[in-house]
């Protein structure tokens, strides 16, 4: 906690008690972290990989000349974050925690998948059974965590976390200091309804399965879009960007008030957690940009969505999610569609049909051929412009 120790003084370093400066300077020390220290990484993984990532057999040609890339990329951008994090973050705030957790046990179970593939050279790691258990269970955990969180929600006023007592007391499972009253406990298990102020659809328990499907859901999904140089990471800074305004807002009550939705105290400090993405994510792109030296692999994919899904729940905006990352869920409806669709035709007429050339989507048109700088681009111009509308949705209530 760099911005404490210099903060606790007043003079010059007081700017470091301002989210938007802390989530700056994250965004700056994520990066050049990420970039200082990429090419020792990928240098590392070539060696040990030997072969790199296997690549599957699309009858693509621009597909089969990237054998020999290492994947297991995700690792330069989870250590530009977690710097960041540690440097800038409020780390007496559990939603900083929680959401670390999550991002890194995720990031876990990616790699375990990247070792399976790459030690035997095969497209087929961990069983995917094995993996949505996994990652359900952490799911579960973070979400009871985060609903317990917001049982401690106030109305009016900021919620006193404490240096290290309060994280204790919070993880302990006791209530943190408040200025004032608690709200309406309805508020840890409802969900935001979009376009309406203030209300909260009650889900009473089923709240944790209900965020346990939006984080599991967005990790698969930032998966599937993880097929070509560039693809993922740049719309995942876009989402991050978005939910990084979110959680700011959400976390501020003056803003929460005036544009009329929930206030949870606390989220604000994801947005350092979240500007750290970025930063490192932007890092990342500088090696992964076309043709790439690295892929980030199940390491950053299944870790990128897990953290975008538990900030949305930790921020109650998991509807806005739905929008805001709208391109990983046209990539993981795409999926859905193709292995529904064969499925229900084979069964039918004993042929399988498909609705796509190829899925995920975005093979779907490399098939058409479009050459795969083209598809990248295209994808994050639909992914800038899903972005504002989810921002949008803030006033539209």
């Amino acid at each position: 906690m760099l911005y404490e120790w210099l903060a606790a003084d007043s003079g010059i370093f007081n700017v470091l008690n301002y989210i938007t400066f802390r989530s700056g300077a994250a965004v700056v020390t994520a990066f050049l972290v990420t970039v200082l220290f990429g090419d020792t990484i990928i240098n590392f993984l070539r060696a040990r990989q030997g072969k790199g990532q296997p690549i599957r057999d699309l009858s693509l040609e621009a597909q089969l000349s990237k054998q020999g890339t290492p994947t297991m990329g995700g690792f330069l951008i989870w250590l530009g974050l977690v710097v960041g994090v540690l440097l800038w973050g409020n780390l007496t705030n559990p939603y900083i925690w929680v959401t670390l957790f999550v991002t890194l046990s995720y990031a876990g179970l990616g790699f375990l998948d990247d070792l399976a593939k790459v030690s035997k050279q095969s497209a087929e790691g961990v069983p995917a059974s094995v993996r949505l258990l996994a990652g359900f269970g952490i799911a579960a955990l973070a979400c009871a965590f985060i609903m317990g969180l917001h049982g401690a929600h106030t109305p009016v006023g900021h919620a006193e976390w404490g240096p290290l007592n309060g994280l204790a007391e919070t993880i302990a499972g006791l209530a943190p200091k408040t200025s004032v009253e608690p709200a309406d406990p309805a508020f840890s298990g409802g969900v935001a309804v979009p376009f309406v102020n203030d209300y909260f659809f009650p889900l009473g328990g089923f709240f944790i399965l209900f965020g346990m499907i939006v984080v599991v859901g967005s990790a698969n999904a930032v998966n599937f879009t993880d097929g070509l140089d560039g693809l993922a990471i740049v719309p995942m800074t876009f989402a991050a960007a978005a939910y990084a305004l979110i959680a700011y807002l959400t976390g501020n009550f003056v803003f929460a008030d005036y544009l009329g939705i929930q206030f949870t105290p606390g989220t604000g400090e994801l947005t350092v957690l979240l500007a750290s993405m970025i930063g490192a994510g932007m890092g990342f792109l500088w090696y992964n940009a076309y043709p790439a030296k690295v892929f980030m692999g199940d390491t950053g994919s299944l870790g990128l969505g897990g953290m975008l899904g538990v900030v949305a729940v930790a921020a109650k905006h998991e509807f806005a999610l739905v929008i805001i990352g709208g391109l990983f869920v046209l990539e993981a409806v795409s999926v859905m569609m193709q292995v529904g669709w064969f499925k229900i035709t084979r069964k039918l007429t004993g042929e399988g049909k498909r609705i796509f050339l190829m899925a995920p989507l975005h093979h779907h048109f490399q098939k058409k051929n479009w050459p795969e700088t083209r598809v990248v681009a295209r994808f994050w111009i639909l992914s800038v412009l899903f972005a504002l509308a989810g921002l949008a949705t803030l006033k539209l209530r």
